[in-house]
Order: structure tokens, then C-alpha cells, then sequence
């Protein structure tokens, strides 16, 4: 009997609409990401946010610091083809212009916006163009009494300048908003959410802040982000790196696909390699990723470098290849040997079984010729 892993179960949580796209509500969880360009500069802004959307992003955030922002905001908008989260700190007006302007959601801080009057015209706009808020805590921004009282910031402090933000929306009537309780430091930031996830059934955006780089960050990313899914927190997550953001998208795929909470595109396992390997699946597996990234369809391909394990592999596999020796390679599909081909030509008949397998998953497997 072959053996499954218990299905993750998540936290129970309300529902919000950021667009098309639901969040909480045990919907799937969503990915997002955050355009590094200058808003003022519409056309490389656009031109991120698809290639953002190309790459798997369900949401895109975009920082509005301006009025002249708010305007292009508008503008990328009416030509987005994601739901687009306008970011906003301290100016109330901003806020209201994007919501007018078409903003799928707002992200903003209450704390910061300004006097009670203030909060409740974002409120009011927000409402009526049923539009939800994001509250976004940051371990280093909290309010200075919080870090007064409590020393420094702490999942404590966190907990409460998160439930204070919900109460002053909640004293404006409004109860479409989702959290998240951001650090750096990977503890700090585990802790509040576990702690806020008890005290609230709002939504949950997660993510590790200012993570670092491309390889730090992916590394702290996946090991919070991860451990909170795999506990059942979280509606939707952002994998915050010092990178293109493009890359963000990517990571976040993958944690979503390794915990088998959603799955898109073609997932890769492949051998670290060793003497006994009889095809290059470093370079294979390289050129395959950057090859087969615009395939939508989600598939599993296994590059094995021998008999060793490959064959095993293959058998849970969609396409799999294995080095054979002699300058041989096999091939494998829906876990049957479908032939031998030069280890040569490995690449190539990968890509081709596994697009053919992609534009039509529910035909059965054309059989390989043997090569001499």
C-alpha cells in the first residue's frame, strides 16, 4: 500500500476578496509579491507586474508614496491583469485616491494614518468599493509605547499592535481586513503569529521581512513561511528578498508545491550527482527550469543520474530520466519504461515528452523509439 502523508489542516479563518482572488475561508492559499520599480515610472512598473503575473503571482503590491503615485496607480490598474494592492503609509488622501482609482486592496498602518476622522474616511472609501484592508505590523516600526513597555519588540507587542489596529477599524464598523506580523528574526516572527492566530479569525499574510538576499533569504523564507503552513497558519504569503522580485514568486511556489498545498508548473526532483551518474543533471536540470518556466500545468519530472534510484523515482514521476550507461539514458513516463535514447539527446526528449505531456496530460504516452 503505498503510503500518503496526512493532508495539512489549516486554521479556520474568514474570508476576504482582494479582487478575483479569495483568501482565507480555507481557499487556496495565494502568493504574492511587491514591484521594486519607481511607481512613477508606469512602463517598467507595468511591465514587472506581468512578468510578476507570467511567473505565478496571484496579488501584486505596489508602494503608492504620492499623489503623483496614486495617479499612475490608476493607470496600472486599468492595465493590470493580477489585483493590485496599493501600500500605504501616513497620507489618508493617497489611500482614498487608490481606492477610487481601482485598488484590489489596501495596505496600510491605522496607527499611522492619522486622526480618528482620517481612519474612518479610508474606512468609509474601502466600503464603498468593497475593497479589504491589510493591517501590516513590522517588528521595526511598532508604536513607541509598545516598545517602551515592553523593552523591545516581542510576539507580545506584535499581538497587541495588531488587535489595536483591528480595533480601531472595528470601532469604524470595518471587518474586512487581514494581518500580518512581520520580523526579521525568524523566532520572533513564528511566535507572533502563532500567538496572534488564537486571538483573531481574521486572515493571515505571511511572510519573513527584509530576509535578505537570494540565497539567505529563500533559505529563511522557506524555513518560517513553511514551518507556519505546515502548522495550518496562513491565507496568503509574500517571500520578501532582496532580489528580483520575480524570484519571490518562484520561492513561494516552491514552499506552496513541497508542502503539497498548491501545485503549478513543473516540479523538479533530481539526484545531487555522483561518479556513478550517466547524464549531466546539474546542467539537465539548469537548462530545464529556465526552458520549461512558462508551463502552467502542473507535472513532476525526475532527472536521476543512474539506475540507483532513478528507476524508484520515475514510478511517482509524470516524465523521468535515468542515466543507464554506455552512453545511454532511460526514459520513463506515468512510471512506465518507455525506452533508451543517447544521454546526449537527454534534454531535448525531456522537454519534448513533458510539454507533449502538458498539452495534452490525459493521452496516453507515445512510446520512444530504442536508438542504437
Amino acid at each position: 500500500m503505498e503510503w500518503k502523508a496526512q493532508p495539512i489542516k489549516r486554521r479556520k479563518s474568514r474570508q476576504i476578496k482582494v479582487g478575483p482572488v479569495l483568501i482565507g475561508g480555507m481557499a487556496p492559499i495565494s502568493v504574492q509579491s511587491m514591484t521594486s520599480t519607481d511607481t512613477l515610472d508606469v512602463a517598467a512598473t507595468l511591465a514587472q507586474i506581468q512578468a510578476l503575473a507570467e511567473a505565478g503571482a496571484d496579488i501584486v503590491r505596489v508602494s503608492v508614496p504620492s499623489m503623483e503615485a496614486a495617479a499612475c496607480f490608476k493607470t496600472l490598474c486599468a492595465a493590470s491583469k493580477v489585483p493590485l494592492v496599493a501600500d500605504i503609509h501616513f497620507d489618508y488622501r493617497i489611500a482614498l485616491a487608490c481606492a477610487d482609482g481601482g485598488a484590489a486592496a489596501l495596505r496600510i498602518n491605522p496607527g499611522n494614518i492619522g486622526a480618528r476622522a482620517k481612519v474612518e474616511a479610508v474606512c468609509q472609501s474601502a466600503r464603498d468599493h468593497g475593497i479589504p484592508i491589510r493591517v501590516g505590523v513590522n517588528s521595526g516600526s511598532l508604536d513607541k509605547d509598545l516598545v517602551q513597555r515592553y523593552g523591545s519588540p516581542c510576539p507580545q507587542a506584535m499581538v497587541e499592535a495588531a488587535l489595536r489596529s483591528a480595533e480601531i477599524l472595528e470601532s469604524h464598523q470595518f471587518q474586512d481586513y487581514a494581518f500580518s506580523v512581520k520580523a526579521s528574526e525568524l523566532n520572533l516572527c513564528l511566535e507572533s503569529y502563532r500567538q496572534l492566530a488564537v486571538k483573531t479569525d481574521a486572515p493571515l499574510h505571511l511572510g519573513i521581512t527584509e530576509a535578505g538576499g537570494l540565497l539567505g533569504g529563500t533559505v529563511l523564507s522557506s524555513i518560517g513561511i513553511g514551518m507556519l503552513l505546515a502548522e495550518g497558519i496562513g491565507d496568503t504569503l509574500r517571500v520578501s528578498l532582496a532580489a528580483d522580485p520575480v524570484e519571490e514568486i518562484k520561492v513561494g511556489w516552491a514552499i506552496l508545491k513541497s508542502l503539497h498545498l498548491r501545485s503549478r508548473g513543473v516540479d523538479i526532483v533530481a539526484c545531487p550527482t555522483c561518479a556513478r551518474r550517466g547524464i549531466d543533471v546539474v546542467g539537465i536540470v539548469s537548462m530545464l527550469e529556465q526552458r520549461l518556466s512558462d508551463i502552467k500545468v502542473p507535472l513532476k519530472l525526475a532527472v536521476m543520474g543512474c539506475v540507483v534510484n532513478g528507476p524508484g523515482e520515475a514510478a511517482h514521476a509524470d516524465v523521468a530520466v535515468c542515466g543507464g550507461g554506455n552512453g545511454k539514458c532511460l526514459v520513463y513516463e506515468d512510471g512506465q519504461l518507455m525506452g533508451k535514447f543517447a544521454a546526449d539527446k537527454a534534454l531535448e526528449v525531456l522537454e519534448q515528452r513533458v510539454r507533449a505531456k502538458a498539452a495534452a496530460p490525459q493521452q496516453d504516452p507515445v512510446q520512444i523509439p530504442q536508438q542504437a
